[in-house]
């Protein structure tokens, strides 16, 4: 039996189905082997090549595919039709022992039984520039990313990360964040006017007028200068346009505009957004069967196949009407730069509708198939018509306007409605049928204050956007970056608006300092280009890495010795003369011996506290760290004891071993803790040196405590010997009816078992 192996469990289930147990189907999970993870895994000078690894958790994945490799017929590799697709093929053919000239690589754009079939009577040989881009890529990544991050470690804060497109993305909100910072309003005013002809006395009519700042301030004073002109003045027609507009049917999604309608529409995630479209992609549990929904989902085409539109065509015909089909079927131009190497997103089969999978869908999944699926249809449909009117009249010199557009025929709208609308628009009606030369009455005038408004903040739509319009990453990447962003909380989220927190401006700033170019949107743009052209075989991959990584080597060098001073202190450790460098904590001294002597000493002078170690019973001293102030032993490594800043040694010892004991403020006010073996006790009230009643098990005392919650227990002044704890203090004598030990309760003496009734008095001296 031949072997199919794809990514994921969920797409193998969705094959297995439609070939109906022909072929054996089994995922990979994806990567089965990358860049090591803890080193750079790159050999600089061995040109740039990639040192790969299994992955770890791959290992058995890898045993239990080359077992069935072994006893397969052939092996077909129907892993994604994209760069990273065929990288996964690639890693799979080498770690498998398949031929590497084998015709053993066949992909299809959509999961759909005829779309398999016919792949797998055209295997193909694995596509190596594909493969050359996919490397080039990560190889690049991996020396941005783990050479930068190290620096921002090291001068900002640790874990922190940099990316070669990720970093360029935050550049954008932090200088959008920016931008609305330095912003100044401009006071302006709107005049409403509500108008009706004289005549006809037809429905009254809006129309607006804006005062603006024309070199001159704007204030109140003026504004009700213009009022008073206005309102004293005789309102006439100025101009009447009538017209008919037509409105295209917008494309079919890629994965930028399905990214960001799905989350205008329905306020998700871009990474949410991809998760979700990858299962209907993969392959769902629909009504009892398993199928999948959409084509494939990372794309930048706005192309459709002939048989989908034929297709559609017929759909829309028995749906909505002969009307709705257009005169010549509707063909979208793919932007320039875009690699077009698939279809646009897609369902699969029309007559899978929305409404017959709504009950096997959560609404996530509902919604954004119902919004491919609606999509699809109307970029297939009619243009739109409306009937359009546009009003000018004037008043005292001020000219106000009003437009509105009444719907002639819905077209593609019938099946689609787009998110955005011309506010200042009237689209329920048309205007009263005036004539240029008509007066006016004015029913009503209001006049309101405002102010321009900044800039708004990124979305995750937005900024999808803006990276596609840039050409910053490509469509499989917006939805990581957005996520890296938010997980290493470089931005937080106002609602949906995208905030950069503090760190993010460091790391821009510092970046920007020092690598202008990686940090240039248009670099950024430039280097996509060089890929595409690895993947069309007009470039070696090792040449595009070799232009670019002695310059960013060298820009390295500079961020990280900038500040650098040589001082005439010498080094304790070994007498080379110490650097003064800059870290993310201030100045501080390295010997410049450094690798082979690796001691560093703070610049500032050290503080001497008065508390005593602990342990050793050096005075501990002053140091800043990642939180802040704290005591440290001056005897490290020899003695590694900290303590906070404001720690207060008291004279009591330890009643378990003797130790100091420290002040602390806890949930439940201040208690003792001890510096050598940790025991606690409360300050104050009573006190757990009291001693009440006797350990049943060693016959010590029993010392009264308290817990954190405030309630009293008993626990054996033996301890650690004796671990013996109790909730009533125990009396040292035994039950004679059960044999377990007695305790104090109540007044009484009873017996611990829960299942014994025994009771007895209390001696007179203890009544």
């Amino acid at each position: 039996m031949d072997l199919i192996i794809v990514e994921s469990p969920s797409k193998a289930k969705t094959i297995s189905k439609y070939l109906k147990g022909k072929f054996k189907v089994d995922a990979s999970g994806g990567h089965v082997r990358d860049l090591p993870e803890k080193t750079l895994g790159v050999k600089v000078t061995a040109n740039f090549e990639p040192k790969y690894e299994i992955t770890p958790s791959k290992k058995e994945v890898i045993k239990r595919l080359t077992a069935e490799a072994k006893k397969a017929g052939k092996v077909y590799l129907a892993t994604d039709p994209d760069r990273e697709g065929e990288a996964i093929s690639w890693h799979l053919q080498t770690v498998l022992g398949l031929d590497e000239n084998g015709e053993n690589r066949i992909e299809f754009n959509e999961i759909s039984p005829a779309a398999v079939q016919n792949a797998l009577t055209r295997p193909r040989k694995i596509n190596y520039n594909l493969v050359d881009a996919q490397q080039a890529r990560r190889v690049l990544d991996r020396l941005v990313g783990y050479k930068l991050s190290p620096l921002l470690n090291n001068r900002i804060q640790s874990g922190l990360s940099a990316g070669r497109v990720q970093s360029v993305a935050l550049r954008l909100i932090v200088d959008r964040e920016r931008e609305i910072q330095a912003f100044v309003p401009d006071e302006y005013w709107t005049f409403s006017a509500m108008l009706q002809d004289r005549l006809t006395k037809y429905q009254p009519f809006k129309a607006t007028y804006q005062l603006k700042k024309n070199g001159e301030s704007i204030g109140k004073e003026l504004a009700e200068q213009v009022e008073e002109k206005v309102k004293s003045g005789t309102f006439k027609v100025t101009k009447v346009k009538k017209g008919v507009t037509k409105q295209h049917a917008p494309a079919p999604f890629t994965t930028s505009s399905l990214q960001q309608d799905a989350s205008n529409k329905f306020a998700m995630t871009s990474p949410e957004i991809m998760l979700v479209a990858q299962h209907l992609y993969e392959g769902m549990d629909v009504g009892g069967d398993h199928i999948a929904l959409i084509t494939y989902i990372r794309t930048d085409s706005v192309r459709v196949s002939k048989e989908a539109q034929d297709n559609a065509l017929a759909f829309i015909t028995q749906e909505y009407g002969a009307e709705y089909v257009p005169a010549k079927p509707n063909h979208y131009a793919t932007k320039k730069g875009a690699q077009d190497a698939h279809e646009a997103i897609r369902p699969i089969n029309l007559a899978v509708t929305p409404a017959s999978v709504k009950g096997s869908l959560d609404k996530k999944h509902y919604n954004v198939y119902k919004l491919i699926y609606d999509r699809f249809v109307a970029s297939q449909m009619a243009e739109a018509q409306y009937n359009t009117m546009q009003i000018e009249c004037e008043s005292a010199g001020y000219t106000f306007k009003a437009s509105g557009k009444a719907m002639l025929f819905a077209g593609y709208t019938a099946a689609y409605q787009e998110v955005v609308k011309d506010e200042e628009e009237d689209v329920s009606a048309l205007f009263p049928p005036v004539e240029e030369g008509d007066e006016l009455n004015l029913n009503s005038l209001i006049k309101e204050q405002k102010f321009t408004r900044p800039p708004l903040r990124y979305t995750d739509a937005s900024l999808v956007k803006v990276m596609e319009e840039k050409g910053i990453g490509r469509p499989s990447t917006y939805a990581s970056i957005i996520s890296v962003l938010t997980k290493r909380r470089y931005v937080e989220k106002d609602g949906k608006y995208m905030v950069p927190t503090e760190v993010a401006y460091k790391i821009t700033d510092m970046l920007l300092k020092y690598f202008t170019d990686i940090m240039d949107v248009g670099f950024t743009a430039r280097m996509e280009d060089d890929l595409d052209k690895i993947e069309d075989g007009g470039c070696d991959w090792h040449k595009i890495i070799a232009e670019f990584y002695p310059s960013f080597a060298e820009k390295l060098k500079t961020a990280s010795t900038d500040g650098d001073e040589m001082t005439d202190v010498l080094c304790e450790k070994c007498g080379s003369r110490m650097i003064r460098r800059i870290g993310k904590y201030g100045k501080y001294l390295a010997c410049s011996n450094y690798p082979a002597c690796s001691n560093i000493v703070s610049e500032a002078e050290v503080e001497i506290s008065e508390v005593r170690c602990p342990k050793c019973s050096a005075n501990m001293i002053v140091k800043s760290g990642k939180f802040g102030k704290f005591l440290a032993c001056p005897n490290y490594p020899e003695c590694s004891s900290i303590l906070p800043v404001d720690a207060k040694i008291t004279e009591e010892k330890c009643l378990d071993c003797g130790g100091a004991m420290l002040l602390k403020k806890g949930k439940y006010g201040e208690f003792l803790e001890c510096l050598k073996c940790g025991a606690k006790r409360p300050l104050g009230g009573e006190k757990n040196e009291k001693t009440e009643g006797i350990c049943p098990e060693c016959g010590k005392p029993m010392r009264r405590m308290r817990s954190k919650t405030g309630k009293i227990y008993y626990g054996c002044t033996g301890y650690p010997e004796c671990k013996f704890l109790s909730w009533d203090a125990p009396t040292g004598g035994k039950c004679p009816e059960c044999g377990k030990y007695l305790v104090k309760r109540n007044d009484k003496i009873r017996c611990s078992n829960k299942d014994c009734n025994h009771t007895e008095e209390l001696p007179a001296d203890e009544g």
